[in-house]
Order: structure tokens, then C-alpha cells, then sequence
């Protein structure tokens, strides 16, 4: 593993061009990678409908030795319902991107839902018996859940040998997302990390004004994504840092500050703290998540939880804020199944309006 060049190449957000992948620009992105030693891509069958992984099979795979780049693919439950199933998908996934091999293939999205799918289906069992084939060299999982799901999945298959979770500055500490305990996780069992949405989905690239000037106050004057991205790659054990890049100047910027490396300073780390602080001011429900209100719930309600999703969706428009919010209610109450006892508020050190605010929870997710 080459652990100097953290930046990895996230095929989701490809340029677009008349409903496809724009090839010259994506071409152009990719040399440029190449050029500067970036060499890891990421894709799935999912991203763009398919077009990602045809993309990469046109791009990259014809006009660069197979040796030259580490390339991994994902196994997406929506396309397999047996096990029968999988091996045929797997190779209608190498053929597309020109491959016979993949460097890293991922069970894709885990949780405690998908998980079971993936169990009942052999899935891990097959993904050996393809790493034994010779046609995958590393076999690992991504991850959307909370870390006591992370740790079973990892204690019950030790084979994994990486794994790609949600990280960044301001899901580090989050109640809903828990980036930091499945980080702490991860370090725990001793697997590499990738990283994901690390400027979450463009959000901390498109800074509101306040937390705009806390950064502009630093004397490097670098782009506010360069801040997130760097935020991630700081930590150990790190692998590589994936950015869903669409167009050769992103590309240019991440390559900028990610070729010589340099963690974030003091007055960096600071910048952070205050942007965070900045963001959670605007909007949204100020629970601390200190989870008293949980303990008396009739209804099992992982209120927290729920509030951190909704606050995700309404403060940066997270696309995950969702699929999180079905994480917490698959084997806890919705919101919209509050039966108004009003025992969350009896203990909420906030003295939040928690009934009304399930209200509003509901109608968002519901």
C-alpha cells in the first residue's frame, strides 16, 4: 500500500456532458493524477447509473498498464438477491471497467439490514474464494452505521482487510453519522481506512459566508475543501482520502496540496473548531446528545440520532441524512411514533420542545 499519496480519485461525481461522462475532460483528469503519482480510483456499479464504471473501462483501463493503478469496485446489494447471483454480476463488473482483477473490492454499504443480506447470500465466503481466484487482492467493506454494528462485522470476519467510512470535520463528533468511534474502530482491529465524503458531498467546499471568513483569516489562502480534505488524511492509519471530483480544476486543487502533504497546523486545527461551531449556530435543533432522553423513551426512540440527521439535511442538504435516518429506526421508533408522554422532556438538560420537534423530524424523513 502506498501510504504517501492519500488522495484517491471518487468516480460518483464524474464531469458531464448532454447526459454522459465528458471523456476528454475525465482523460484530462486522469493523466493529471497519474502524472502527479495519484493512482487509486474508486467506483461503483450504482455511480451514474453505470456510466462510472464504463467510463473507467474507456479511460483508464486502455491507456494505462493494469500495474500502474489500484482500482476498486463494490458489491451493491440492489444487484443480487441469491448467490448464484453475484459471481456473474462481479464479472459483468470487470468487464465493464476493463479489468481482470480489482486491487479492492468492497461489500458495499453496510448495516445491520444490509449486512444480513449479504450474510445469507455467502457474500463474504464468495469474496474470498474470488481474492483465492487471483481476481481480487484485497477484500474490504464500506460502512453506514454505528460502530457497535462495525466492531460484530469485524469480529465476525477477521478476513476483512480495509474499510471505507463516512469522515469529516463536522461528522467527527456526530451522534448520527459517529465517524470518530467507527474511526476508533477500525484502529481498534488494525484495518486500513478509506475515506468518504470527506467535504461532505460539497457542503464544506461551499462554506457560508461567517465560516467562510474564519479561513480566509489563515495566511495560506487555500480552498476550503483543501481544509476538509487535509482535516481526513491527518489521521492514522489513513489510507486514502476519496474526493468526487467532476472537472480538472478540482482535480488540480486537491493535487495541489495532497502531493507534499503537510497535516493541519495549530492555527488550522483552531480554524476547524470555529467553522464547526459556525455551522451547527445556523439552524437546526441544539440536542448535545447527551442521550437522556433515550433511557425513559416508551417507545424506544433514538431521539439524538434522529435530530443529527435532521440537522445534516437542513444545515448542508446531506444526501445521507436519509439513508442515516433509516439506520436509526430500523430497530428503534420512528419519530412520527411519539406518543407524546412527554418524558424526554422531563430530563432534557436543554429544556428542548422534543415532542414538537419529532413533529417536524417526521414530516421531513416520513
Amino acid at each position: 500500500m502506498n501510504e504517501n499519496l492519500k488522495l484517491g480519485f471518487g468516480c460518483m461525481r464524474l464531469p458531464m456532458k448532454n447526459g454522459k461522462v465528458d471523456y476528454d475532460e475525465f482523460n484530462k483528469m486522469i493523466d493529471y493524477a497519474m502524472e502527479n503519482g495519484f493512482n487509486y480510483f474508486d467506483t461503483a456499479h450504482g455511480y451514474i447509473n453505470g456510466l462510472s464504471e464504463k467510463a473507467l473501462g474507456d479511460c483508464l483501463a486502455p491507456r494505462y498498464k493494469r500495474e500502474e493503478y489500484e482500482l476498486t469496485d463494490k458489491l451493491t446489494s440492489n444487484y443480487f438477491k441469491t448467490e448464484e447471483d453475484i459471481v456473474p454480476f462481479f464479472e459483468g463488473q470487470l468487464k465493464a471497467c476493463g479489468v481482470d482483477y480489482f486491487d479492492y473490492y468492497l461489500m458495499h454499504a453496510q448495516d445491520r439490514e444490509n449486512y444480513k443480506h449479504f450474510t445469507k447470500c455467502n457474500a463474504y465466503e464468495v469474496g474470498k474464494k474470488l481474492k483465492e481466484e487471483g481476481k481480487i487482492k484485497h477484500l474490504g467493506i464500506s460502512f453506514h452505521d454505528t460502530a457497535d454494528i462495525l466492531e460484530m462485522i469485524l469480529k465476525e470476519h477477521p478476513e476483512i482487510e480495509i474499510v471505507q467510512i463516512q469522515f469529516n470535520y463536522i461528522d467527527y463528533n456526530s451522534a448520527g453519522v459517529q465517524s470518530k468511534k467507527c474511526y476508533e474502530i477500525c484502529r481498534k482491529y488494525n484495518k486500513p481506512v478509506l475515506i468518504m465524503e470527506p467535504v461532505k458531498g460539497g457542503a464544506l467546499a461551499n462554506l457560508p459566508k461567517a465560516a467562510q471568513e474564519v479561513f480566509d483569516k489563515l495566511d495560506n489562502k487555500l480552498s476550503y475543501a483543501s481544509y476538509a480534505i487535509r482535516f481526513a488524511a491527518g489521521f492514522d492509519g489513513v489510507y486514502k482520502v476519496l474526493s468526487g471530483m467532476s472537472n480538472l480544476d478540482q482535480m488540480k486543487d486537491n493535487v495541489g496540496y495532497m502531493k507534499e502533504f503537510k497535516p493541519l497546523n495549530e492555527d488550522e486545527n483552531k480554524a476547524i473548531k470555529e467553522v464547526v461551531k459556525v455551522l451547527k449556530s445556523i439552524g437546526g435543533i441544539p440536542c448535545t446528545a447527551c442521550r437522556y432522553c433515550v433511557e425513559g423513551c416508551p417507545m424506544k426512540i433514538s431521539i439524538p440520532d434522529l435530530f443529527a440527521c435532521y440537522n445534516a439535511k437542513k444545515q448542508y442538504d446531506d444526501w445521507n441524512s436519509s439513508m442515516y435516518y433509516g439506520v436509526h429506526t430500523r430497530e428503534n421508533g420512528k419519530a412520527s411514533e411519539c406518543i407524546k408522554c412527554g418524558a424526554c422532556e422531563l430530563v432534557c438538560p436543554q429544556h428542548l420542545q422534543i415532542r414538537d420537534l419529532l413533529e417536524e423530524v417526521a414530516k421531513t424523513f416520513e
